[in-house]
Order: C-alpha cells, then structure tokens, then sequence
C-alpha cells in the first residue's frame, strides 16, 4: 500500500510538470549579439532580416522564430542552425557569427556575398558540421585552416571565385562525406579524399588535375631541368630547389596514395593487414562459447567485407559474421582508440561482466595490432529504428504490444546500467539506433560502456557534433552549454526514443507536421502540447483500439523525459515505475522491480547488483 501511494505521487508528479509547462530561459546574449552582428554586416535587400529579425522582441524563444534560424530547442534558444540561402544578401563573410558557439550548421548559399573567406575560418565556427557558401562571389584561396574545422561533413564552396590549389590538409577531414569546388578558379593537383568524389565536385576548374579529372602532366625531368638551369643562370636559390624536390616527392606520394584506393576497391584493407596476426585468440567472457580466433572472425565475415556491414555509427563499424558451425555473431570494429592494450582490456574485462537480459550480450574481445575488436551474440531482427521506420513503406507497421513491450524491456536495461552499476555506465549515444531486437523481438540495448573507449575529444564533442544528423534529434539542450554526458542527458535521450514509439515519428523529421514545420520531434511535440493538442501526436495506426487511454498515458511520461530542464526530469528508475505502472495497472511488478533493483546484493567482482 506504501510502495502503491509513491507510485501514485510519481504519477501525480509528471502531471503536474506537464500542466506547467516548460521551465523557460532566456536566450543568451552571445547569441543575440551573434544574430544582431550579422544582421547589420549584411545588406538586405528584399528585407528577408528586417521583417523577422526583431531584436526588440522580449518574449521566450524569440530568436528561435527568426527566419533561417534553429535553436537546440525552442526553450533553450542556442543556435543550432543559421540558414540563410538564396536571400540576396550582399557583403562579406560576417565575423560576428563567433559568438553562435553552438552553431553546428551553417548556409550562406546562393547570396551576393564577397571578399575571402577568413583565414581563422575555424575559430569562427569550430563546431560545425554543414558549411554552404556555394554560389557566391567569394575570391582568394581556400583558406588552410578548414581542416581545424574537425567535425565537418559537408563543406561546399562551388560556384565562386576562388583560386589557387585545394589544401591537401583538407584531406585530414575523415568525418568529410560531401565536398564540391566546382565552378571556381582553382588549378593544381587534386589531393586524395578519403571519401568518394565525382567529377561534377571538381568541374570547371581550368587548372585542377588529377583524380577524378584528367591526370596531371608528367613532370618527369623538371627537377633535374630545374636545377641544372638554376645552377646555370644562378638565379635559382636553395630554398627554390628544395621545394621543387618536395613537390616531386609530394605527387608520388599522391600517386601512391591514389593507387592504394583503388586497389581496395571493398574498403577492407585494415582487414588484409591483419594476415599475420590470425593466430590471436579471442577473449570470451561466457564458458559455453566455442573457442575462436581472429582468423575465425576474419572467415566469419569474408574479411570484413563491406557487405557484411549492418551498422555503423560514432563508437564503430558492425558487421555480421557466420563461423563455421552456423553460429551467427555481430562483431564490432572500434573506431581508434588511444588506450593501451591493457587499458583496453581491463575495461573490456569489466564490460564483460555487466549482465541482464535487456543488454546485447558481451561474448569477448580482440586486439591484433592497433585494431579492436568486440564480439556480440546477434540479434536477429536487427535495430528498432530499422522496425520503427522501415526502408520499405509497405511493411506492416509494429504493434502497440509491441511497442510497449520494448519500451519497457529497454527502460528496464537503462534503469541497471544507471543505479545498479558502480560506478554507474552513462550510454551517450542513447537512440532507437543503440536498441536491439533478438529473435523474439526482447530489446537489447547495445554500445554500453563504449563511450569510455572513444577518444577524449569524442566523449564530449561528437555527443551532439557527430557528423550524422540523425542523431541529432536525441541530444539534450544542455548538451551544448556544457559538453558533459550526464545522466538527465541520457533521460532525455531515450525520452525521445519513447516519442518514436508512440508517435512512429523521426527525430528529425515529422511526417504529420504542416510542411511549413522544420523543427525536430521534440519541437512538434511541445508545439501539440502548448495548443492542448498532444493527442493528435499518437501514430494513426495505433488509435482506437481499445488502448487510448494507455498510449497517452505512455505519451506524457515521454513528454516529461524530454523536459528541458534536466532536473526536472524524472530518473531511469522512476521512469520505468511509470512505464510498469502503465503496463501492470497492478502493484506486484513495480513491487518484484523494487526489490529487484534495490534490495539484491552485488555479487563479487562484478560491477554491478544481480
């Protein structure tokens, strides 16, 4: 009767919060000051900034609602996005936009703006990961320091004025997916991306060469040639020499570099150099797994061959295996990680002992030069976000019990990873992506513990400026104002894993919402729920069948995970009473979890209770 009334007070608890409302903040002056200085730098012509951008406005979220402007969250007011394209706005790049710092988007296309792009670009905007200042009249060269901007994965400067080479440093932008130059006045060598170009990126530049446009012209003997006639004359100077032997050198190792690519055409050759270390045995966790070995992952997978990929994100590369007996496993390649071997393996030591049936289980793990490896039992019917949102529309769409089902399950294995651990494991990267589905559809939450594994600069930065814009719908406000994973932040995040469930919706993008609508699903929500209209966020598919005041209920317990401020959401462990008592309608479950959770010693050695 106790355990029933607190039950009750956390219900009464989440109804009070949502009657609320939000918890508002004011935009912050940097960001007012960052809009305020664009504006004026810029000319506007057919006033597209004077009609919106109404500085005198002091009401919540006002800059929020300024023309070509996204906010992290309509509450928060950060900037998240300036798109300002096809404006007609003239002048020079604005300088003022430093003090959008968490700015992760930016679009000046299809403007009049001029001048050179600033070579300090990255101290302006560090953090972002689309920049557009295609079709512009910009001039100068493409400035170095690009490559400082780490997280870009979209960088288009076509359709300029721009001279001179491509900085072969831009080459160090591994998160690079989309780049276009075409339509400037470059010349030079092409250096060798790490991504897959055409030759629309690079056209109609009459000086540029190399893959994938026209070879350059040999240049054999011009070394040689340059410094007899240098020696000859004696106007050639050593430091002149000395450049032109290091540009011979630099455009055989282009070459070189290029040839390499294509001989790997299936992107695998970290794989093939593993040939002499096959030998290595695979670290296993549970006795009742065959013994393997590298050499057994690599047959598994056809060498890790790209068509064996089924996912990949910030912590890796997952890939599908069969050994031998017909036993299916996921194994995962580990981005690069700056941890020792013994480092490594005594996280993957503990990792190995956090069990419960709603985490992917753990079989071992592989180290073979500086590659890591982990192996996973699979899961056979793949992510819930490929299930809640299929390639193919045709496809039946999952049931509420479903749903529920996995709602719960996962909440349960969230819940033991945030109280049940010590020290508690923080996910990072919680998304419908990270949730897992075995053969009887038991959700399996994957890539715990993993953030720890990543590099320093991951484990902050890429939490919300990861390059992939899907994920960004699941990142909490605060995210951006302090750059630390925090519990609430994992709340928030999995929050927005609930509103998939019963909305059926993306993150990132609303199906239901007027077209007019750009903002996330959080954003839609809220905007529902201001104009009393949050029912009309439940999936069509799901309503009227006996269980409506079941999928609100469901509803507002997702609505108050995403809640802006952090401590105004309610913990895992509360969270998934709700879910139970949404679930149940009785005491004994939410009773068998509280003992469960709380009451159970730890067993020894292991890092967490059982």
């Amino acid at each position: 009767m106790v355990l029933h009334s607190r039950v009750c007070a956390v219900v009464v608890s989440v109804l009070v919060w949502l009657l609320l409302g939000c918890s508002l903040s004011h935009a912050t002056q940097d960001d007012i000051d960052c809009l305020k200085s664009i504006k004026d730098s810029l000319e506007d012509p057919f006033g597209y900034l004077n009609s919106s951008w109404n500085f005198n406005n002091n009401t919540e979220g006002f800059i929020c609602r300024f023309t070509g402007i996204d906010c992290w969250h309509p509450d928060e007011n950060r900037v998240l996005n300036i798109r300002l394209s096809d404006m007609g706005l003239k002048g020079v790049f604005p300088q003022g936009i430093v003090k959008c710092t968490t700015m992760t988007g930016l679009d000046l296309s299809s403007n009049r703006l001029h001048g050179y792009i600033p070579s300090n670009i990255s101290g302006l905007i560090h953090f972002v990961t689309t920049l557009d200042l295609s079709s512009n009249i910009f001039s100068g060269e493409i400035p170095s320091d690009l490559a400082n901007c780490s997280f870009l994965n979209l960088l288009k400067l076509d359709n300029n004025r721009l001279t001179g080479p491509i900085p072969p440093v831009l080459t160090l932008l591994d998160r690079m997916k989309t780049f276009s130059v075409s339509n400037n006045l470059l010349s030079g060598p092409i250096p060798p991306f790490n991504v897959s170009l055409t030759v629309d990126d690079f056209a109609h530049n009459p000086g540029l060469c190399g893959k994938p446009l026209d070879p350059c012209q040999s240049t054999s003997g011009g070394p040689k040639t340059g410094i007899i006639a240098g020696a000859a004359v004696g106007g050639v100077t050593v430091a002149a020499i000395g450049v032109t032997i290091g540009m011979f050198f630099y455009y055989r190792r282009m070459a070189a570099m290029r040839r390499k690519k294509n001989d790997d055409p299936d992107g695998n050759k970290w794989a093939k150099s593993l040939k002499g270390e096959k030998g290595i045995k695979v670290s296993l966790f549970e006795k009742g797994v065959s013994k393997m070995k590298l050499n057994d992952l690599m047959k598994a997978t056809d060498s890790f061959n790209k068509s064996n990929i089924i996912g990949s994100g910030r912590t890796g590369t997952m890939y599908k295996g069969v050994l031998e007996d017909g036993t299916s496993l996921m194994i995962k390649r580990l981005q690069d990680s700056q941890h020792s071997d013994k480092e490594f393996s005594s996280e993957m030591a503990t990792l190995g002992n956090v069990k419960h049936r709603n985490l992917v289980p753990l079989l071992g793990f592989c180290m073979a030069k500086k590659e890591r490896l982990i192996v996973y039992r699979y899961m056979a019917n793949g992510t819930l976000n490929d299930n809640l949102h299929p390639a193919d529309d045709a496809n039946k769409a999952m049931d509420w019990s479903l749903r529920l089902k996995i709602g719960i399950g996962a909440a349960k294995g969230f819940a033991w990873l945030h109280h049940n651990c010590n020290p508690r494991i923080l996910h990072r990267n919680i998304s419908s992506k990270c949730i897992l589905l075995d053969a009887d559809f038991e959700p399996k939450i994957s890539d715990f513990g993993l953030a720890r594994l990543m590099n320093p600069i991951d484990t902050h930065l890429s939490t919300f400026v990861n390059g992939e814009f899907g994920d960004l719908g699941y990142v909490a406000p605060e995210y951006a104002r302090t750059l630390v994973a925090t519990p609430k932040g994992d709340v928030y995040s999995f929050g927005v894993v609930l509103l998939e469930l019963v909305t059926g919706e993306k993150p990132t993008h609303v199906s239901k919402a007027p077209e007019s609508f750009k903002g996330s699903l959080v954003e839609w929500i809220t905007q529902l729920s201001n104009d009393g209209k949050l029912q009309d966020a439940i999936e069509t598919s799901l309503v009227g069948k006996g269980v409506d005041n079941e999928l609100f209920q469901f509803l507002k317990v997702a609505c108050n995970c995403v809640l802006p401020p952090p401590k105004e959401r309610p913990t895992m462990f509360e969270r998934n009473l709700l879910l139970l008592e949404i679930a149940t309608r009785v005491g004994e479950a939410i009773w068998d979890m509280m003992l469960y959770s709380l009451f159970v010693p730890r067993r020894e050695g292991s890092p967490c209770r059982t």
